[in-house]
């Protein structure tokens, strides 16, 4: 692999050449990072430390919140810190680190929104037998299989990428090592491997959509024979999953169902799958979900009683 290369590593162009945009984004950005850690930290202390980890729900948001968390920080720290520097760089080994571990986490993170959509239309379709169907058994095997699902994924996209040939330029317009921009400063043609990518990636993303959509069609089907009230109900929880699925897959399946190219916008659509749609999740989830903010306050609560007990 080394005879292939003589880059050790790459520059990354950053969102702006503009130090006064640069400097608005670093503030920006760190005080969403802030948010997002502490947003999705809370979420899963509150899940782990109560009665809501024996609800398939929410042990499945415990599982989204330890992704978010996870998959937002292969990118933005280092995004952060570039900011107030004048060069960008990036090794090549942390470049395709950083490959792998985005494909990795994005993916996972695609299979848990899927499984949490089919938790929601067990448990609206099918209410007396829920438990049942949802038990603990099979929801940590829908959980293993997110994670194997994201381990699959991120392996294949690896492979194609780090045989490629690198021997300059070794600029990357993005900032991040980002598939297609990455394929662009490759030594070779890259069409087929394009091709494979938005295959894998591109149809993925959009097959777990339509599965999703597909999910809330029948459950709004269901519930036409349910009162106003248990419609109403219903629909608040499946609402904050559903703006959750439209902030993640929405510019998802702009960056990877498209032929293997760039467009200028492509940074500001990856920054809302890196960094807004986690940073929102424990907004979007807690803040119109009645179970989720009991559960906070009496976990918080007692935590702080103890401590000024002590």
């Amino acid at each position: 692999m080394e005879s292939q290369r003589n880059i050790s590593e790459f520059i990354l162009t950053g969102l702006s050449y503009d130090h006064h945009v640069q400097f608005f984004c670093f503030g920006l950005l760190l005080l969403c990072y802030v948010v997002l850690l502490m947003g999705n930290l809370l979420v899963l202390v509150s899940i782990q430390c109560s009665f809501l980890i024996h609800q398939p729900m929410y042990y499945f948001l415990s599982h989204l919140s330890t992704v978010d968390i996870c998959y937002t920080s292969c990118v933005t720290p280092k995004l952060i810190g570039d900011l107030l520097v004048t060069t960008k760089t990036i090794s090549y080994d942390s470049c395709m680190l950083q490959v792998f571990s985005m494909h990795f986490f994005g993916m996972i993170e695609v299979f848990i929104l899927t499984v949490m959509a089919f938790d929601r239309c067990v448990a609206i379709c099918k209410p007396l037998h829920y438990m049942a169907i949802m038990n603990r058994t099979r929801c940590n095997l829908l959980v293993l299989a997110a994670w194997t699902g994201g381990a699959v994924h991120s392996f294949s996209q690896i492979s194609m990428i780090i045989w490629l040939p690198f021997c300059g330029p070794n600029e990357i317009d993005h900032y991040y090592c980002a598939i297609f921009p990455l394929l662009k400063v490759a030594c070779t043609d890259t069409y087929i491997i394009g091709f494979l990518i938005v295959a894998n990636s591109g149809m993925v993303a959009l097959v777990t959509f339509v599965l999703l959509f597909g999910s809330y069609v029948i459950i709004l089907f269901t519930l036409r024979n349910h009162s106003a009230e248990g419609r109403l109900k219903a629909l608040s929880t499946c609402g904050s999953h559903i703006t959750v699925v439209v902030l993640f897959f929405g510019p998802s399946i702009f960056a990877y169902l498209r032929p293997p190219t760039t467009y200028p916008e492509d940074k500001i659509f990856s920054l809302f799958y890196t960094i807004f749609a986690p940073m929102l999740n424990p907004l979007i989830y807690t803040l119109r979900n009645t179970e989720m903010k009991k559960a906070m306050t009496i976990v918080w609560c007692q935590k702080v009683f103890f401590k000024r007990k002590t």
